[in-house]
């Protein structure tokens, strides 16, 4: 990534949208607001943005369904804000590849360091060693590309930073603990359950059986690793 990032807010709150476009832009980002679920779907087609904020709780068109639509044709990064802390909130932004989720209410403070987090996990980009190979699946380091069987595997930015850095580390198996530091960063240490739930979605576009996983393996009080 390069230059200013762009974030696409979408919420139907237009106070909140205006302070928050505000407080974005004062961090040094630019912004788009739309409000609510179809005018975000329209400016999102416009300009692609680097990152969307995009709120669960709308009228009309939900979060949930403007981000099965975005995921349809996109890896954009993003962020979900929801009303709640409830586990399946948190299973369902994850089985949808959301990249972060924020819980209102939140301080702007808060939200804007999650965005940072996203989007420093999308321009990592390490270039010592340039593929990695195993069976069927490819990994392009350096084009930050993922294949299997010659197709080309759409990953969100965090999917692909959990991906590589298993990779990169193989045949090492990481801890929990140290994927969440080297994956999502010091603010989310404690927060384990980010990792089984990206392990999963990641065995569900890269695996042929899920179930009985080949590339991502499982070292039970261990943690993870690379096949």
């Amino acid at each position: 990534m390069s230059g200013i990032a762009t974030i696409l807010i979408i919420d139907d709150d237009a106070t909140l949208l205006e302070l928050l476009s505000g407080h974005l832009e004062s961090a040094g980002y630019r912004t788009v607001i739309a409000e609510g679920g179809e005018e975000g779907l329209r400016e999102f087609q416009k300009r692609p943005p680097d990152l969307v904020i995009l709120d669960v709780m709308m009228p009309g068109m939900d979060g949930w369904e403007v981000c099965r639509r975005l995921r349809a044709h996109s890896s954009v990064a993003i962020v979900m804000l929801t009303a709640k802390g409830e586990e399946m909130d948190k299973l369902r932004s994850f089985r949808l590849g959301v990249d972060d989720y924020v819980t209102k209410p939140f301080s702007f403070a808060e939200l804007t360091a999650r965005v940072g987090a996203v989007l420093s996990r999308s321009a990592r980009s390490p270039a010592a060693q340039r593929a990695v190979e195993s069976g069927d699946l490819a990994i392009d380091l350096e084009r930050q590309q993922v294949c299997v069987r010659g197709e080309v595997v759409d990953l969100t930015p965090t999917e692909y930073r959990l991906l590589e850095t298993l990779a990169r580390n193989a045949p090492r198996t990481l801890s929990v603990e140290r994927l969440v530091e080297e994956v999502w960063g010091d603010r989310y240490v404690g927060e384990t359950d980010h990792v089984k739930h990206y392990v999963w979605s990641l065995r569900r576009k890269i695996e042929d059986d899920p179930g009985d996983p080949t590339h991502l393996l499982t070292r039970r009080g261990l943690g993870y690793r690379f096949e």
